[in-house]
């Protein structure tokens, strides 16, 4: 099964056909900067989302699950500087209150608006400042990149991307816009992320497309352990291509599958890069594990390691350290099996060191992506998982409530 999946230049969330955004400065960020935005389709969409396995949720979260509930929505409403979390009925009564605004103003069903907040927890949302910019904010075509802007907090740049790809001879374009610098994890992370298509395709499908896709990508992000109340991965498809409907179980669901997935392959190590006071990329891939939990598990086990984010982000070779967080992965292992790779350099065969040019390691090491491989010599299933150096910065940046 191939289709060529190109990037489209300076592509994001409105380049598939029928998608408007905008975004406005409240203010509701410490800084004055875009903070409030509204993503729209006048055609009804298929929508899916993934969310937050945190137990303390967001009204956002909630309120989004609901109304996914029926496969379909027209309009994302969402904020950053504020997450609106931990604020009892107050955050839920303001929640409430701004998917009822924004349905006002597209003049469609609440039913059909999902909300995403972001930022820092238990402060109360500035809802004057809201009111006044869900009335002001004008969305066209051309507001993708706003919108990019004004969902991010502590990242440094914005992370979009789209692609174009032909299924069932219709050309198809999916695109994507992301954010989220800290409190990364798999089960998904502090992060937003919100993408788009032309396509048609059955709710129900786009459901456990998403579903797989996530697993595959923004689940295996690790940059410090910890996972937000917010976090919130959403899909429209809204049909304008005007594509036969997509359906589970055949090939048009698979290629779809291939190329959502490029683009949240993309926006994950986009993520990764820009993860808090990050100099480095790190992709550790586990293979030849018994099943893919294992690899999985193996692979974010070592990627989230504080010891060997430390070792990279001081481009020391200490293989040990990934050997040890194997080890505490809870997988079964055969440690005599184990072979072990650093900037794609063998430091370990068999279980045991190999010598090699320490000098040529350290020089590889100080490269902005390191990777790491692990062949457990035991199946046939691997994974790869993303994350990034721990730095000084990051400790600085975590140290304030600042956004």
């Amino acid at each position: 099964m191939n289709t060529q999946i190109i990037h489209v230049p300076e592509g994001t969330i409105t380049s598939p056909a029928g998608f408007q955004a905008g975004a406005i400065c409240a203010p509701i960020k410490a800084k004055n900067r875009l903070g409030l935005a509204i993503l729209y389709s006048e055609n009804r969409c298929s929508a899916a989302g993934v969310f937050t396995t945190n137990t303390v949720k967001a009204p956002s979260v909630l309120l989004s699950q609901k109304h996914l509930s029926n496969g379909n929505a027209c309009a994302i409403v969402a904020n950053s500087g504020c997450a609106n979390a931990c604020m009892g009925e107050q955050g839920i009564n303001d929640a409430k209150e701004i998917i009822n605004l924004t349905a006002e103003k597209l003049n469609i069903s609440p039913e059909d608006v999902l909300i995403a907040s972001t930022g820092v927890i238990g402060m109360p949302l500035p809802m004057n400042n809201i009111r006044r910019g869900i009335k002001s904010i004008k969305i066209s075509p051309h507001g993708g990149h706003e919108m990019a802007q004004a969902i991010i907090t502590t990242d440094t740049r914005t992370k979009e991307i789209a692609v174009n790809c032909e299924i069932a001879q219709r050309k198809i374009t999916i695109g994507g816009i992301a954010k989220g610098a800290g409190m990364l994890c798999p089960d998904m992370a502090t992060m937003l992320c919100f993408l788009t298509t032309d396509a048609a395709i059955e709710s129900s499908c786009l459901q456990s497309i998403l579903k797989n896709v996530a697993d595959d990508t923004y689940n295996m992000l690790n940059i410090d352990g910890d996972t937000s109340t917010n976090d919130t991965v959403i899909c429209l498809a809204n049909g304008a291509c005007g594509n036969k409907i997509i359906r589970d179980n055949t090939p048009e669901a698979a290629l779809f599958q291939l190329a959502l997935s490029e683009v949240c392959h993309f926006l994950t190590k986009e993520l990764a890069r820009d993860a808090e006071g990050a100099t480095k990329l790190i992709e550790v891939t586990v293979e030849s594990a018994q099943s893919i939990t294992d690899a999985r598990q193996a692979a974010h086990t070592i990627v989230g390691s504080s010891l060997v984010k430390a070792a990279i982000y001081g481009s020391e070779a200490n293989w040990g350290r990934v050997f040890a967080a194997l080890g505490r992965s809870k997988i079964k292992i055969e440690p005599t099996k184990v072979d072990i790779f650093m900037a794609d350099i063998c430091v370990v065969k068999n279980g045991c060191p190999v010598r090699f040019d320490q000098k040529d390691i350290v020089a590889k090491l100080h490269n902005k992506e390191v990777n790491i491989k692990v062949c457990l010599n035991d199946g046939h299933y691997k994974a790869t998982a993303w994350g990034c150096d721990l730095t000084q910065e990051y400790v600085i940046i975590n140290s304030s409530m600042i956004t």
